[in-house]
């Protein structure tokens, strides 16, 4: 029951980890690199297909080396009978030699028997299936399919443990060592010395050979005849031939067997997904370029846009003088300042009034009318002029060549990174600048809003009143102090209580002339202080909104489609590193045998 339990487990493993990989694949961006990532991953499916058809079947053990090292003699030695032709000189093993149990076929492994030989041996294998390789030192033309080592990289990706075979001549061969590279990935390794009744033990130095691309587990050196001939005679295993066998046999069957096929499973998928990662990684700095000229382009026309926002403030900011003072006069009320910046803010409207005081016929009135009209048109205008509305957006769009400008220049990354580029057209540009332009101006309107706001709260606190308040106070309390004492006083009660020996006249219309002329320009000169200290505001508020507009405006619309593709890749690769370690902590989690040898592998994901 535990091990029919790990079995299920191991299958719900690898279709998890399947699907995953095949969704990752589907959801792959229209760009080169993902679709050579596509490939690769599709050539990996093929290969996981052929393990879920091992999974039932035994372990396949295969004998890997070059010419005379003595693979078909330990494959016989293994089975305990002579399975296949062996020769020390000359290579021997021309057709693949498969050897297993009666029960087992090739096809429960995923093996075609086209160019394979079938051998049946002992009850000895019920956990093993053998098989004898070609040689792939050969000069044969590996683009032959007939030939040796076309054979043999056919057969390789369909075994789970490789018995890679050398003598003391021939353990630095730069043919098997590529054969092995290539095949190495799926499987685990057992390192075998042969001949040991001829050569001298190498294991060492093969082993600081093989250190920087391969964990080496434990090495063996054996004497393959002097084995098969102890099988013949009934004899049990020896020496390093006997820690071999007890390892195929015992250490490597049952629930070991299919720890070493998932394993290699994960090996392989880690591998591709290496890989995959190199090659993505490779085409990113391109992307980056990309990326980097986006954010450029969008910063210099966001920052244009700013700017020419920022200029049409200040120019008008007579308008926002105006309803700053209205929104001031409103929260102070009716207190005497008060009332002089509402005659401020109505200043051509008492004029007008004044004027059509005056008007004696109808020639007059028609005039009057005239220039009032356009007064009121002209105050309408501004006031609209003043508003930041979608019209500036029309206004930004039509600046073509800055438009072009920056699509051929993202235009041109986007073709060195492989990307689509029809969004790049003058007409989506266009849309995409007047779209970004108008969420800008939606911003910036309601920051200006705001920052009137504030400004008109800064200036109604009850320090700012009393000030005003009381600077406009005293000089009507000085006027008044000046008209009451002549009125009451010098000309009246002073003689009748006789402290004066004549009446004063009473203040004649010079006197209130010149006291409206005084009130009129202390009043002045109040309103002046008053407003400068209100432009002077909007004026530093206007320009510290520019600065955050030009550095944190809405724009992602423009360039979208293209930035939208840079961030799809971008997620798909943080994606990939998702699985790459999902596989790592899965291959963590995997106890194998000491004695195996495999890969190493460079987790770049």
């Amino acid at each position: 029951m535990p091990g029919e339990l790990a079995h299920l487990e191991l299958l719900a493993e690898v279709d998890a980890l399947v699907g995953e990989l095949r969704d990752w694949s589907r959801r792959a961006p229209p760009w080169p690199p993902a679709r050579q990532a596509q490939a690769l991953l599709h050539r990996l499916e093929e290969r996981i297909d052929t393990l879920r058809l091992r999974l039932e079947a035994p372990l396949v053990v295969a004998t890997l080396g070059g010419t005379g090292t003595g693979k078909s003699a330990l494959v016989n030695a293994l089975a305990g009978a002579t399975v296949t032709s062996a020769g020390r000189q000359r290579p021997t093993t021309r057709q693949p030699v498969l050897v297993c149990r009666p029960e087992v076929a090739p096809a429960m492994l995923g093996i075609s028997t086209d160019s394979l030989q079938v051998v049946h041996a002992s009850p000895a294998l019920r956990d093993l299936v053998l098989v004898d390789c070609p040689d792939p030192d050969t000069t044969e033309d590996a683009a032959d399919p007939a030939s040796n080592v076309a054979r043999l990289r056919s057969l390789l990706p369909h075994c789970d443990v490789l018995l890679v075979t050398t003598t003391q001549q021939k353990y630095r061969s730069a043919r098997v060592s590529a054969e092995l590279a290539a095949a190495a990935p799926g499987a685990r390794i057992v390192f075998v010395q042969t001949h040991a009744d001829t050569d001298d033990d190498i294991r060492e130095d093969w082993r600081q050979a093989l250190g920087d691309e391969y964990a080496v587990g434990e090495m063996f050196f054996v004497d393959s005849l002097e084995a098969l001939g102890d099988a013949e005679a009934g004899l049990e295993p020896r020496g390093e031939f006997g820690r071999l066998v007890q390892l195929l046999t015992r250490q490597l069957a049952g629930a070991a067997g299919n720890r070493i096929r998932r394993a290699n499973f994960l090996d392989l998928v880690e591998q591709t997904l290496a890989t995959v990662s190199t090659r993505l990684d490779t085409a990113l700095p391109v992307l980056a370029q990309l990326d980097q000229a986006i954010t450029e382009q969008r910063a210099r026309l966001v920052e244009r846009l700013g700017g020419q926002l920022r200029d049409d403030l200040l120019e008008r900011r007579r308008t926002w003088e105006q309803r700053l003072v209205a929104e001031v006069a409103g929260q102070w009320g009716f207190s005497p300042f008060a009332c002089v910046l509402r005659a401020y803010q109505g200043l051509g409207g008492l004029l007008s009034g004044a004027a059509l005081l005056r008007v004696r016929t109808p020639a007059q009135m028609a005039l009057w009318g005239t220039i009032e009209g356009a007064r009121r048109l002209r105050n309408f205008a501004r006031d609209k002029a003043g508003e930041l509305t979608a019209l500036r957006a029309e206004e930004f769009r039509t600046d073509d060549g800055e438009l072009r400008t920056a699509a051929i220049i993202i235009g041109g990354y986007a073709a060195e990174a492989g990307l689509d580029r029809q969004s790049l057209d003058a007409v989506t540009v266009e849309r995409e600048a007047a779209e970004v332009a108008g969420q800008l101006i939606r911003r910036a309107s309601a920051d200006v809003q705001e920052a009137a706001g504030r400004l008109a709260r800064r200036h109604t606190g009850w320090l700012t009143r009393v000030v005003f308040e009381s600077l406009l106070g005293a000089m009507l309390v000085v006027l008044l102090y000046r008209f009451v004492r002549n009125f009451f006083y010098d000309s009246w009660l002073a003689p009748q209580l006789g402290l004066a020996e004549h009446a004063q006249p009473l203040l004649g219309t010079d006197f209130f002339l010149a006291a409206a002329f005084v009130l009129a320009g202390w009043c002045g000169l109040l309103l002046w202080v008053f407003t400068n200290r209100l432009r002077q505001g909007f004026r530093g508020e206007t320009i510290e909104l520019a600065r955050l507009w030009n550095t944190s405006a809405p724009a992602g619309a423009l360039f979208g489609e293209i930035d939208a593709q840079v961030r799809a890749i971008r997620t798909w690769r943080q994606e990939l590193k998702r699985l790459s370690d999902d596989v790592a902590d899965l291959k963590d989690r995997i106890e194998q045998p000491e004695p195996l040898s495999r890969l190493r592998q460079m987790r770049n994901a």
